[in-house]
């Protein structure tokens, strides 16, 4: 079967059906093609159903034609503009210095004997 159809070309599509892993598009007279769930749109897909359903007029790029299969691999989101990504890496929040910390272990080594004596104290009215 002798068809027009050719690799990176644009066109309008049909949804046809829906499958857990794609979903099939006439693409012509008597030729479907699978858009695989990963090229449905940018990102993950965890329910095609989601973003497709039979009767949907979609534009699809054809990514591998296989004519003596009659097979068509397309892309829904090969059409469409990926988005922007963020820029800015997520980093560990920054502890803000005061006062009171700036002086680091120090601090912790006056307030530990502070809490020596407390703990001295405490054990006191236990043993009584």
């Amino acid at each position: 079967m002798m068809s027009n159809i050719q690799e990176g070309q644009v066109i309008e599509g049909k949804v046809t059906g829906i499958k857990p892993y794609g979903a099939f598009v006439e693409i012509g007279d008597q030729t479907q093609g699978l858009v695989h769930i990963s090229e449905v749109t940018h990102g993950f897909v965890k329910d095609i159903n989601e973003h497709l359903s039979v009767g949907d007029e979609v534009t699809v790029k054809v990514l591998n034609v296989d004519e003596e299969n009659n097979k068509y691999s397309l892309s829904i989101r090969a059409t469409q503009e990926k988005p922007q990504a963020q820029t800015q890496k997520r980093q560990a929040p920054v502890a803000q210095s005061t006062e009171e910390d700036s002086g680091g272990f120090n601090v912790l080594k006056d307030k530990l004997e502070d809490w020596i004596e407390q703990s001295k104290e405490r054990e006191k009215t236990f043993r009584r």
